[in-house]
């Protein structure tokens, strides 16, 4: 029987609604959401302590059925990193960290947000990622990752799927506790591209690039987006938005279609352009009407002209003031599905 770790993040991770708890110290009350819990109301940073109700409805199925389960709560990178050696393989011959695929331990982590299992995932491939200058004869030549190991998604707030579509939705992963448990006991594990990026972070659904002001007016931007060969914008044009998708997360913006088929196994990234063009009507009115420019590869490359252009990845606010680029690494990490 498997050995099962239910990894929660606590109120010091650097992703938004850490616990998911509702207080300060996750991310709530905060301008940053990385208020460790001693500057949190006492009721607020107990409740960071506390497992919560699917959690703990988790470790009682898990249990039920034989797995030794423990849970953990995690408020650091060196926490998480304690928890992910235990899926460490045996020492090999040339010296590098990598992943047991016959490991009798099981990880599930518990999200309030898509931020926190991108948190997980990074730190998985900060582990088992060889430098260039070690890299084994083994490893895929598309890929700069083994196979990472599976893991279990145990969303906080199940009802969420029916209204905000989580990457866990998007994916139809099971939601509720005793079916996640079943999933990582019995269900078999579904392999997923993952994006990495030149900035030293990782993409599991997508980027979407550009934003609004306070009255809802987009700030247009400018910059080069560059898939492959294929140049989408050169940097003279305006832009509404650029979408980078692994899954379909930012497929659409206020009902504009961007993305038209993302999908988080082709093992290419989608890559769209919004581009606003101006019309006349007959009556000689203007019309502002939106170009969507589409590609699809192996990498994107985005060059901002403009100083500062904010955009979200994985539902992580951000701002871009250099060239980023992201690169696919086919079927890297998985999941554990019903």
């Amino acid at each position: 029987m498997y050995d099962v770790v239910l990894l929660t993040l606590g109120s010091e991770r650097d992703a938004a609604g850490a616990c998911g708890s509702g207080g300060g110290c996750c991310g709530a009350g905060g301008k940053t959401g990385t208020e460790p819990a001693e500057h949190c109301a006492p009721e607020a940073a107990e409740r960071c302590e506390t497992p919560r109700v699917p959690v703990l409805a988790c470790a009682d199925a898990l249990t039920e059925r034989g797995a030794r389960t423990e849970a953990v709560t995690a408020r650091s990178d060196a926490e998480i990193d304690e928890v992910l050696a235990r899926l460490d393989a045996p020492a090999r011959p040339d010296g590098l960290t990598w992943p047991d695929p016959d490991s009798k331990t099981r990880l599930v982590v518990a999200t309030a947000s898509d931020a926190q299992l991108r948190a997980v995932v990074r730190r998985l491939v900060r582990r088992y990622a060889p430098p260039p200058s070690r890299r084994p004869a083994d490893l895929a030549g598309n890929r700069t990752v083994p196979d990472l190991p599976p893991v279990g998604v145990l969303p906080l707030d199940p009802a969420r799927a029916a209204t905000q579509r989580d990457l866990a939705a998007r994916l139809g992963l099971p939601r509720e506790p005793a079916a996640v448990a079943a999933a990582v006991l019995d269900g078999p594990a579904r392999r997923l591209d993952l994006l990495r990026n030149d900035g030293g972070s990782v993409t599991l659904d997508g980027a979407l690039l550009g934003a609004s002001d306070e009255s809802g007016r987009p700030l247009y931007w400018r910059g080069r987006v560059e898939v492959d060969d294929a140049v989408l914008t050169s940097g003279d044009d305006p832009l509404l938005a650029c979408a980078i998708g692994n899954a379909g997360g930012y497929a659409r913006l206020d009902g504009l279609p961007l993305l038209t088929d993302p999908d988080p196994t082709d093992g290419v990234v989608e890559v769209a352009v919004a581009v606003p063009v101006v019309a006349r009507t007959l009556l000689g009115r203007k019309r502002v009407r939106f170009e969507v420019r589409r590609a699809r590869g192996r990498a994107v490359a985005v060059v901002p002209r403009d100083e500062r252009v904010p955009y979200l990845d994985d539902g992580v606010e951000g701002e871009l003031n250099r060239k980023r680029s992201w690169w696919i690494e086919p079927g890297a990490w998985a999941v554990y599905t019903a």
